[in-house]
């Protein structure tokens, strides 16, 4: 076996410290593509963190939905059972105002990325089944006291609630959106509920 020459040493050491460089190179410049490259997938990223919500406003959220889900149903119920002009004229705005505002809560628990349960809830499911036993005059007045002004009450209450706690701006902008229209509702709830 002949031993390699000069010249082909030489030109074996020049390959070798052509490919130590080029390696040396690359690798240099991969930390600077490592920073660069992933910002994208990182900046949306932290774009979809953002729109969620952290668990105490996906549960004031769900709460929400859930209220005004029953305020609906309970409003249908009324104007399936009750005879009184009054309470039917209440009972349909419920289910106006309320469904309007459901259609915005499920707006932005979509936008949240937060699923919603699909009923009402098991206290109001309750309240529900109470009310569908009770007929007449009973009836007019259960609905105005626990629908009217007990619901109210608790949604008045939840509102202020995410006003004042909830991380989320935007729902935070939908209950001070809500709040208005609900205290008027109470207020309806409350002269209804004291007619005889």
């Amino acid at each position: 076996m002949s031993q390699p020459n000069h010249s082909n040493k030489r030109s074996l050491m020049l390959v070798a410290a052509s490919v130590i460089a080029t390696t040396a190179m690359a690798l240099s410049i991969a930390p600077a593509f490592a920073q660069t490259s992933p910002a994208k997938p990182a900046s949306s990223a932290a774009a979809a963190d953002a729109s969620k919500l952290v668990r105490a406003d996906r549960s004031m959220l769900v709460d929400l939905a859930e209220g005004n889900r029953a305020e609906v149903a309970a409003g249908q119920l009324a104007l399936e059972k009750s005879q009184n002009a009054d309470v039917k004229k209440f009972a349909q705005m419920m289910i106006d105002d309320h469904g309007k505002a459901l259609t915005e809560v499920e707006a932005l628990a979509q936008s949240k990325d937060t699923k919603l349960p699909d009923g009402v809830g098991a206290v109001h499911k309750t309240k529900e089944v109470a009310l569908k036993a009770l007929s007449g005059k009973t009836f007019d007045s259960q609905y105005a006291k626990r629908a009217g002004v007990g619901d109210h009450e608790s949604t008045v209450k939840l509102l202020k609630k995410i006003q004042a706690e909830a991380k989320d701006a935007d729902l935070k902008a939908l209950a001070d959106k809500m709040l208005p229209t609900v205290e008027h509702h109470l207020e309806m709830a409350k002269q209804l509920a004291a007619m005889k």
